[in-house]
């Protein structure tokens, strides 16, 4: 960490979708927070960050990763994720609860909060909905919520009881907290490794039915309907879950949605030859279906982009594909995967609110902007740098990625939490 108590960031063009800052100035940073935008200014004994020709926009905000701490501390640690984390732009993760054993009490939120302290930057945690996981007990959301868990959620895992969901809802009405559903049937979804298609069978491996997904999403759209309660669908993959997403809003309903960057930039295609480093839950799905996620994400049916951000050891993924477990890392990557949308006709400002903006809504989280006084978490981005993403290279204790080897376009120059710097790319 830099020890100086003033940053100057020099000539960046800001893109700020709170604010709709859209333009070249000077931002001069102090004891931690923005004191000053302008287009031009001179100040003494500051560090200059020369920023011209490079975008500036808000820390990054990931609505779903896996930090694997307590428990898997050989495949990531909170501290390492967070490493990983501010490379790639993020100021602030939100980690799920999988872990061993899993958050679904305080005492085990408490010691996310405590292993955080030290980490590169902020890191929120997210309770369990149900004891264990296990789909059956509601888990303790007053103490968990009084202790700092921003949502609940069983992901990895669908909460099949009808019931329970409901009364989680319920609970969102009280403690202000959303439910992130991961919305697969679990019948439907069972052993199966792929989505169920020609590909599926011509690999001879057991396919995932869209149908899965959809019957969920409809489910817990009508129980956010009969209860009021917030719910956040996460990690959409098909079109017709979009489509009863889109009917929801609507209707008005408090419901939001996310989709992950790989989602949105491989298809099933990326199996092939039983490549394991693509297998992901909810699976890769159709050309059509990217198109469409695309789409939902531009036009808002979509609030969130994330990473799903999911290590695994290299054992583990060369198991043989049906045994190996599903997940990929994400969060050094995501960014400039997800500016590949730009050419898609996402605007730049659009794929930064789904970043940024959407997700400390949907978290209730404070105002993200870049204005005078607010907490400097920044990103200093150029959108032009191309870098091979190589393995040797990768923060992350997990190397579990389809994306090694190749070219992106788009890198971070730095970082900045609380106004210092977490991260400085090494090109």
């Amino acid at each position: 960490m830099v020890e100086e108590m003033k940053l100057l960031i020099s000539q960046g063009h800001l893109l700020d979708p709170a604010t709709g800052r859209d333009g070249t100035c000077d931002i001069l940073i102090e004891d931690g927070r923005i004191s000053r935008i302008k287009k031009s200014l001179s100040v003494r004994k500051a560090q200059v960050l020369p920023a011209r020709g490079l975008l500036v926009f808000p820390g990054l905000i990931d609505l779903h990763c896996h930090l694997r701490e307590p428990g898997r501390e050989d495949e990531e640690t909170i501290e390492s994720g967070a490493a990983a984390a501010v490379a790639g732009g993020f100021t602030t993760i939100c980690c799920m609860p999988n872990t061993e054993p899993p958050l679904d009490n305080k005492v085990a939120i408490r010691f996310v909060k405590d292993r955080a302290r030290q980490a590169a930057c902020r890191v929120l945690p997210i309770g369990c909905l149900s004891v264990r996981r296990e789909g059956t007990l509601l888990a303790p959301y007053g103490e968990m919520a009084a202790e700092g868990a921003v949502a609940f959620s069983d992901d990895g895992s669908c909460v099949m009881d009808s019931l329970l969901m409901r009364r989680a809802l319920e609970y969102t009405l009280l403690h202000q907290r959303p439910v992130i559903s991961h919305a697969e049937d679990f019948s439907l979804a069972r052993n199966g490794v792929m989505n169920e298609g020609a590909l599926s069978v011509k690999l001879g491996l057991p396919g995932i039915p869209r149908q899965a997904e959809e019957i969920m999403v409809a489910r817990d759209v009508a129980l956010s309907a009969l209860t009021g309660g917030r719910l956040h669908l996460a990690h959409l993959t098909t079109q017709e879950a979009v489509e009863i997403v889109r009917a929801a809003k609507k209707r008005r309903l408090p419901v939001t949605a996310e989709v992950t960057v790989h989602h949105l930039t491989l298809t099933e295609e990326a199996v092939l030859g039983y490549n394991t480093q693509a297998k992901v839950s909810p699976p890769l799905r159709t050309r059509r279906d990217v198109e469409v996620l695309v789409k939902a994400l531009k036009d808002g049916t979509i609030d969130c982009l994330v990473t799903d951000h999911a290590p695994h050891s290299d054992e583990e993924k060369e198991t043989g594909f049906e045994n190996a477990p599903s997940g990929m890392i994400g969060l050094e990557t995501a960014l400039p995967l997800a500016w590949r949308l730009t050419l898609k006709d996402v605007k730049p400002m659009e794929v930064i609110a789904a970043f940024t903006t959407r997700p400390a809504m949907v978290l209730g989280l404070p105002p993200v902007g870049i204005e005078e006084g607010q907490t400097a978490d920044l990103v200093v981005f150029d959108p032009q740098k191309e870098w091979v993403y190589r393995r040797e290279k990768v923060i992350s204790r997990s190397k579990n990625s389809p994306f090694l080897g190749w070219t992106l376009k788009g890198r971070v120059v730095y970082t900045l939490v609380g106004g210092q710097i977490a991260y400085r790319s090494p090109d």
